[in-house]
């Protein structure tokens, strides 16, 4: 058997595609029979109008495993924009994480005794996009999830990375502000 996975928590950026097909995934996994799973248990029947938690699956009636919630960071007001991240991106969720255990990010073994909470990013503006190329924001979503768990998992980045790279980057949107544009 693995090693005990008390918490970890990873977060991935994978942009590229077309307006709107980013996806930016925070991730938190650890043990079900401890403190994670009681705020695994929670987040599940503490339902939250606008931000509605759902087991990751394949299709109906098929959860992955580990168990996965996803966690809409947007406030969900929209018929259009729920089918989407219910339909998919929670499938492409449910699939990063199969692909996760099937690069051993996530140790077989553990595959029942682990949970994983996903906050999803999904941008608002994909209701109002007519020709939504749905595989490529599949795509991207599945790889965002799986590389947030394979960073969750190694500790990514280091701590001596991030203190080697510290005064090297810039928070993008704080760059946009300096110069006026937000």
């Amino acid at each position: 058997m693995s090693e005990r996975i008390a918490l970890r928590v990873g977060e991935s950026l994978v942009a590229g595609g077309p307006p709107g097909t980013a996806a930016e995934p925070e991730v938190a996994i650890g043990e079900l029979d401890g403190p994670f799973g009681s705020a695994f248990a929670n987040l599940l029947g503490d339902q939250v109008k606008g931000h509605s938690r759902v087991l990751a699956i394949l299709n109906t009636d098929v959860m992955v495993r580990p168990a996965t919630i996803c966690v809409s960071k947007v406030t969900v007001d929209n018929e259009r924009y729920t089918n989407i991240l219910m339909g998919t991106v929670q499938y492409a969720t449910a699939m990063g994480v199969l692909d996760s255990v099937r690069s051993g990010d996530i140790p077989k073994d553990k595959a029942n005794d682990l949970g994983i909470i996903v906050s999803v990013w999904l941008n608002p503006m994909v209701a109002t996009i007519d020709d939504l190329d749905h595989k490529i924001l599949f795509e991207i979503h599945r790889k965002a999830t799986a590389q947030a768990i394979h960073k969750a998992m190694t500790h990514e980045p280091s701590i001596d990375w991030l203190l080697k790279n510290q005064d090297k980057l810039v928070h993008k949107y704080y760059e946009k502000g300096l110069k006026g544009e937000i």
